[in-house]
Formats: structure tokens, sequence, C-alpha cells
């Protein structure tokens, strides 16, 4: 582990990548015996820096490393989890400047709008229902202050679970769904450009959200009434382009989209 000097320094280098659009390189690396621990320590450093000091608010949670096959890449057996904030809110009709960035790419996800605060410890699929508004197709919008995307588990959750930005639509009641089957497809124009299902998403997104309210109360973070919680993706992640827009259409709840310049 890191002692609290060290955690405060890979912060800085993590804040000051992501004001410069100049990626560092991996955490993991600079910091050999850095762990999850510490990891979350220094997201949760910088995301207090941005709510005490920069008058930024959180909005909800990112859970990532939802499927299988990334846990398996990244040598992990569970997901990991970032912040949302309202800096990160996007706009369909408003395009995103691509030098914003440093590596940005979308991923495709069903949104969960709280109407309720979730309980923490001993959270379920059945409380996340209870406590859900509805349901939203939304696009997140993942960036890496890692150089060339070279994560280990660790670099990832330091770096907010590579948090960026999202959009969402407007959504449905989720008792309406079947929120396992619905299906997704992300397109540019006439291009396919990926498909998948919820249920790709630890089987059923809202065991993802579940998951993440047991999680964050052991760090003190609530889910509250209002939040947005983003599960993980149905599909791979997709690289952007300027000068072009995504659409992700969602079988229930419709399509979002989201351009840049």
């Amino acid at each position: 582990m890191l002692d609290e000097r060290l955690r405060r320094e890979a912060a800085g280098l993590l804040r000051t990548a992501e004001l410069r659009r100049e990626p560092v390189r991996p955490l993991s690396e600079t910091y050999p015996g850095i762990d999850a621990q510490d990891a979350y320590e220094i997201q949760l450093h910088n995301i207090g820096r941005r709510v005490d000091h920069d008058g930024d608010r959180i909005t909800g949670h990112k859970v990532g490393l939802s499927s299988p096959v990334m846990q398996a890449m990244m040598g992990v057996d569970e997901p990991d989890y970032g912040h949302l904030l309202d800096t990160m809110e996007l706009r369909s009709e408003v395009p995103v400047p691509l030098a914003g960035y440093c590596a940005p790419r979308i991923e495709v996800e069903v949104g969960f709008v709280l109407g309720a605060d979730l309980p923490g410890e001993g959270c379920t699929e059945a409380d996340v229902l209870a406590a859900t508004e509805r349901v939203v197709p939304a696009i997140e919008l993942i960036d890496s202050r890692i150089a060339d995307w070279r994560i280990a588990i660790a670099d990832t959750i330091a770096d907010n679970a590579s948090s960026a930005g999202y959009v969402i639509g407007a959504g449905r009641d989720p008792r309406e769904l079947d929120l396992k089957a619905i299906e997704a497809r992300l397109t540019c124009g006439d291009e396919l450009l990926a498909t998948g299902r919820a249920d790709a998403v630890l089987g059923d997104p809202a065991t993802a959200v579940a998951w993440l309210a047991r999680t964050v109360a052991r760090f003190g973070v609530p889910l509250r009434k209002g939040h947005l919680i983003l599960p993980g993706s149905c599909t791979r992640a997709v690289d952007v382009r300027a000068g072009r827009t995504y659409t992700a259409d969602f079988t229930g709840l419709g399509p979002v989209s989201l351009s840049f310049s």
C-alpha cells in the first residue's frame, strides 16, 4: 500500500493530466506497490477536490468492468466504480469537442435514475427496482488519463473508472420492462458499430447497481435520490471521431445520440 503522501502525489498526476490533456504513464508502473484500496482513496481525493474547491456536484456513479471478459482481462473477480459529476453532463444537441479529452471512447448502457435513496449494506436487486424512478437509454463517454489506455485495475480505479461524460434519454418505469432482455444497437449513420444485451452486465444490470450500493457503503458513499447510476456497458467500447454522430437505440427505451466536433 501507499502512504498518504504518495496517494496525494498520484492524485495530482491524474488531475494535471486531465487538465492539460496530457496522459501520464500507468500509476501501476510509477507506484509498484499501489493496490485497489490506494486507488479508491486516490479517486476520492480528486473527487473531493472537485466538489470542495471547483464547485462540482456529484450526480451519480458508474460501474466498470461489469462483464466477465473485462474482469478476466484485468485479473479481477468483481467490478469497479467511479463518480459522475454535473460537469460531465452532455447534451445530444451540443457537439462534444474532442480536444477536451485525451483518448475518448463511448459505451452503451441502460442507466438507472433513482427516485429514492438506496440502502447500502445488504442492498438487493429488489431494492434497486423499488428505488428506481426510471431506466434510461445512455451513452457514457469514457477517457483515460493513462497513456495509450495501458491500464491495470489500480490505474482505472484511481482514474475515476475512466469516467468523462454521459448523455441520457427520457426512459421508462423499470417495472414495465424485462431489463435483462433489453437489446442495444450502436450506429454511426448507416454503419452498425456494436450490438449487445443488457444481461451482458453481470447477468442483470440491476445486479450491478445493487453491487455498487453495497460496495460504496464501505467508503461511506451513499446512492441518493436523483442520482444516475450507469451499471456497465452492453457493448464493447468504441473510439469516436470528430464530425460524427453516434446513436444508441434500445428496445423498449428508444434512442439517445451524441455528436463530436
